[in-house]
């Protein structure tokens, strides 16, 4: 109740009534309904006591961020001049804005009521955790609720789950093994979340997913290992162990079915194509080179794709909602300049968070390393958005649930540099004194 933009993590319902909702043809159910309301709701209250606030401190580092997500909100609102379904486009822009809002309203707030920042990790933990379970405890009962094309496909049905499973599994995993190399809970506690999480992300078998839990995982190692000649010592033989053992299964197992395994049975113009997404891709910037102003707002690519299929790509055109891409949906959504704010905001966020992650003072709260526990973790749950953002598009599109958990860990960044920036400030003015 305190900061109900966390409760925007649990996304959208993993209960479906049917199987490919589309918004943009006219396809909704109960749970769309649903969860607009609740944004709503959310947005409301913080809009609400925006208002209320008789002071808004926001450091002009914080407010230029704000300001280039505003104006990135009004070219996609703007998209719709040119959309080809414009109420879509506008309604998609109303939930972009709000949602900013809510993150705002969260910045304000915790600078007068500071959280525990690391609580607010594990908090997102924990509502990954829930999703996971429960729809592990669907899958037997009743599988259609939660997945999208039945239950065939052995072990590659939760490859077609509705529940956000490739989000939100790799940042269970990586949540916990942050808090396992730093202690900052129980050990035993954050293993067994840790194997949950890496189960969960080998279960789901979406390689964008599988990719970057492991380059985050060995970004956040290497930033371990920095931390002592110990922890150095136990990284290299890690890597070593980790080697042998890969060489064993080789040998045991035979290179070829461990190839099989990895790529799926995929053909090597499947792996060339990215499963046809380069297809897509190339058709997006052949578009907007002429069309320097995008498709429109969410609407356009679906629309206009499927108008131009035949123009040469080779996948099946009919259940493409999307670029499968972050950055070439910017684009598609709203042209370059677009893409350009898209890109410099990502940017500056990952450079402000960085900048305190690696800060050696201490704040006068006495909470200051655990500031920076946080804020490096933060960043790592960014930075693997990020590498997921090259396989799909989920963290650019409302009502998806990437978008929210993306939003949510940059609230905590920007809250948290908030409150480090007013911090610092009052340390060295009294210094000054």
């Amino acid at each position: 109740m305190r900061y109900p933009l966390f409760l925007l993590a649990f996304g959208p319902p993993i209960f479906r009534s049917q199987a490919g909702i589309d918004a943009t043809k006219g396809q909704i159910d109960i749970w769309a309904f649903l969860q607009v309301i609740w944004l709503g709701i959310v947005a409301f209250r913080a809009i609400r006591r925006l208002t209320r606030t008789e002071s808004i401190l926001i450091p002009r580092q914080i407010r230029s961020i704000l300001l280039i997500a505003l104006i990135l909100g009004l070219l996609f609102l703007a998209s719709a001049a040119y959309s080809p379904s414009r109420p879509v486009s506008v309604a998609y822009s109303i939930l972009y804005f709000v949602t900013l809002m809510c993150v705002m309203e969260f910045i304000v707030d915790v600078y007068h009521n500071p959280p525990d920042w690391m609580q607010c990790i594990f908090q997102l933990r924990l509502i990954a955790l829930l999703l996971f379970a429960l729809v592990i405890l669907t899958i037997p009962f009743n599988p259609s609720l939660v997945l999208v094309g039945g239950v065939g496909g052995g072990m590659r049905i939760l490859g077609y789950a509705v529940a956000p499973l490739p989000v939100i599994c790799p940042m269970i995993a990586l949540i916990s093994t942050y808090s396992l190399l730093h202690s900052l809970e129980p050990r035993s506690r954050a293993t067994v979340f840790m194997m949950v999480g890496v189960a969960g992300t080998l279960l789901t078998r979406a390689r964008g997913a599988e990719f970057s839990l492991l380059f985050v995982l060995i970004l956040i190692g290497i930033e371990w290992a920095r931390t002592s000649k110990r922890s150095a010592y136990a990284f290299i033989s890690v890597c070593l162990a980790s080697a042998l053992l890969f060489g064993a299964a080789v040998a045991t197992v035979g290179a070829e079915r461990i190839w099989n395994f990895i790529n799926r049975k995929q053909s090597a113009e499947g792996i060339a194509s990215a499963s046809g997404r380069t297809d897509v891709w190339r058709f997006v910037v052949h578009y907007c080179i002429s069309h320097p102003l995008g498709m429109g707002y969410i609407a356009g690519f679906r629309d206009i794709f499927r108008e131009y299929f035949e123009l040469g790509i080779r996948v099946n055109v009919t259940g493409i909602g999307n670029a499968h891409n972050s950055y070439v949906q910017v684009l598609a959504d709203a042209g370059w300049l677009a893409l350009a704010l898209y890109l410099i905001l990502m940017v500056r966020i990952t450079a402000l968070g960085w900048r305190f992650a690696k800060m050696q003072t201490i704040v006068a709260s006495g909470s200051g390393m655990i500031d920076r526990h946080a804020m490096r973790c933060a960043l790592a749950l960014l930075i693997m958005h990020f590498v997921q953002g090259f396989d799909a598009a989920d963290a650019v599109i409302p009502l998806r649930t990437a978008f929210y958990i993306q939003n949510i860990i940059v609230a905590i960044i920007l809250g948290d540099s908030t409150r480090l920036l007013v911090a610092s400030r009052a340390r060295n003015y009294s210094i000054a004194k």
